[in-house]
This record gives structure tokens, C-alpha cells and sequence, in this order.
């Protein structure tokens, strides 16, 4: 075999190997991407409860809190489901005794993650100015419109319509807690 004709199976092979490499890196970076910007890999949208898709988001505070709660099933269930996740940062904002006592008290825990949750399946463009909903634990939630941004119990929806398999998830910035 000519040195010009082992040249080119080489060159061929090589390329084989690298366009391997590239379509690994991407299975990992594309996950990995989604979960540090606090979206979903669009997959996820048909495939993925919200449990699932709040982990496969970086939601790792939340999803402990589902899990203490012993509400992992629930919200795996059929729903649908609206959840207002509050981010690792919210839930960091919160006094270091306040996340310790819920988390050591899982029916409180409960409670208010409940009050973070509402039957049924609310979009972004269902919202309006005045909106009132009751949550699962009980209390109304009240949304509010304000210079083009939209609160929900003052917390700020800073990302709207994650969907999952069973419902959706719009991203909050503060944990709501109920009056009582």
C-alpha cells in the first residue's frame, strides 16, 4: 500500500475518532450547560416529570426539599402541576436557622413547598394582573404585573414555562411562606 494511501486511512481514521470525541463532549456539555443556567434541555419537556426536570435544572435545594418533605411522589405523579421553584439562591437568602428548622421538620417542610405548588397547569400567558389561585397547602397565591414583570406573593418570575411531562415549573426568586 502506498505511503499517500496509508496517509489517508490514517487522516480518515483520526477524524473518525475526533467526531466521537465532539458528539461525547456534547452529550455531557449539553446537560451539564442546562443545569448550571437553570433551564432544561428541551428533552425534557416531554420526558421528564417535575421532579426530574427541577434536578436536570440545578434546582439541588429544592429537590432536597421535595425529598425531606416526602412530596417526591407526589409531584411525580400524573399531576398536572405548577410549580414556583425558588433557586439555590432564594432558598440561600432565607436565614441559616429558618432552612434548618424546615428542613428538620419535614410536615412544615411540606407546608410550605405545598404553598409553592398549584393544581393544574398555569403558562405564563394565563397570568394576569390581580390573578388569584389557591396553592395546595391551602392559602391564595395573588400575581401581580409590574413594569412588565410578573410577581406571584412579591416573588419575581424570572423564568417562565419549564415544562415537564406533568405540568410546568416557572423559577422564582424568593421561597414564599405562608401566613400561617
Amino acid at each position: 500500500m502506498p505511503a499517500e494511501e496509508r496517509f489517508t486511512m490514517k487522516a480518515r481514521r483520526l477524524i473518525t475518532v475526533l467526531a466521537g470525541v465532539a458528539v461525547l463532549a456534547l452529550a455531557i456539555a449539553v446537560p451539564f450547560a442546562a443545569a448550571n443556567t437553570g433551564s432544561a434541555p428541551a428533552k425534557a419537556a416531554t420526558t421528564m416529570n417535575i421532579v426530574q426536570t427541577a434536578k436536570a435544572a440545578g434546582f439541588s435545594t429544592l429537590a432536597k426539599a421535595i425529598k425531606v418533605a416526602g412530596l417526591t411522589k407526589a409531584l411525580e405523579g400524573k399531576g398536572p402541576f405548577t410549580v414556583f421553584a425558588p433557586t439555590n439562591k432564594a432558598f440561600a437568602a432565607l436565614p441559616p436557622a429558618t432552612l434548618k428548622a424546615l428542613l428538620a421538620n419535614p410536615k412544615q417542610l411540606a407546608k410550605v413547598l405545598e404553598f409553592h405548588v398549584l393544581s393544574g397547569k398555569v403558562l405564563a400567558a394565563q397570568v394576569t394582573n390581580g390573578l388569584k389561585a389557591k396553592s395546595l397547602e391551602g392559602s391564595t397565591l395573588t400575581f401581580t404585573i409590574k413594569n412588565g414583570s410578573a410577581y406571584v406573593n412579591g416573588a419575581k418570575i424570572i423564568k417562565t414555562d419549564v415544562m415537564a411531562s406533568n405540568g410546568v415549573i416557572h423559577v422564582i426568586n424568593k421561597v414564599l411562606v405562608p401566613k400561617s
